[in-house]
């Protein structure tokens, strides 16, 4: 069973998101607060967190710091908070969706299953957990990217386009394909979100960015990885 974590004060909200999720098999705990959420994120270790930013003892940017301090969960957050750099802000902390109140019971739905989907661990056959490339190594079962002698820091969505790409190496995968996989199908025609992401992780890889020779751009089509 698919354990759902819902960190919301809004006990109406609350009430019908656990209805739902319910109703499809799915098993929900619920915390009013910022700080029942992190403990009870350690003591359940949900599949996913739903969260709200506005909660009453502290910011929820602040609950996505902590969480990715110790986890990769899936973070969707759920604010009515519409402004860009409220959005960046909880991206840039480590969420991996921001949906707008009020929302679609569908929509949210569909956005918590692409969120499962993404971190269904897939075995990888052996040959395929190293990558190694004359400027970087990648170890995708510990999640680690090494370049010279040191760690990269990666987010978690540059981290999940970095992993699709290299489990396809010289393969063409479409921006369709990466958009609906990383940030679900309703933003597959978000391009934009493809280019900042992959200029930051060129920024962190590749010893030229602007002329890059792992991470290839297709242009109109997609990506590739060239190891």
């Amino acid at each position: 069973m698919t354990r759902v974590l819902v960190v919301e004060d809004d006990p109406q909200l609350v009430r019908a998101l656990v209805i739902n999720m319910q109703a499809r098999q799915y098993g929900v705990d619920a915390a009013p607060d910022g700080a029942t959420a992190l403990r009870l994120a350690a003591a359940r270790q949900p599949d996913v967190v739903m969260l709200d930013l506005g909660l009453p003892d502290m910011d929820g940017v602040d609950v996505i710091r902590a969480l990715r301090g110790w986890t990769r969960v899936p973070i969707l957050v759920l604010s009515a908070r519409q402004a860009s750099d409220e959005k960046v802000a909880a991206l840039d902390a480590g969420a991996d969706d921001y949906i707008t109140k009020p929302f679609s019971m569908d929509e949210l739905l569909a956005r918590l299953r692409a969120a499962v989907r993404r971190t269904e661990d897939t075995p990888l056959a052996p040959e395929t957990t190293r990558v190694e490339t004359d400027g970087f190594t990648i170890d995708l079962l510990a999640k680690r990217v090494v370049r010279g002698d040191r760690d990269v820091r990666l987010t978690p969505t540059e981290w999940h386009l970095l992993e699709i790409l290299v489990t396809n190496p010289g393969r063409l995968v479409t921006q369709k394909h990466l958009l609906r996989e990383v940030w679900g199908a309703s933003q597959s025609n978000k391009t934009n979100y493809l280019r900042v992401y992959m200029a930051q992780l060129r920024r962190k890889l590749e010893a030229d960015p602007a002329h890059p020779r792992y991470l290839i751009t297709e242009p109109g089509m997609g990506y590739r990885f060239e190891g």
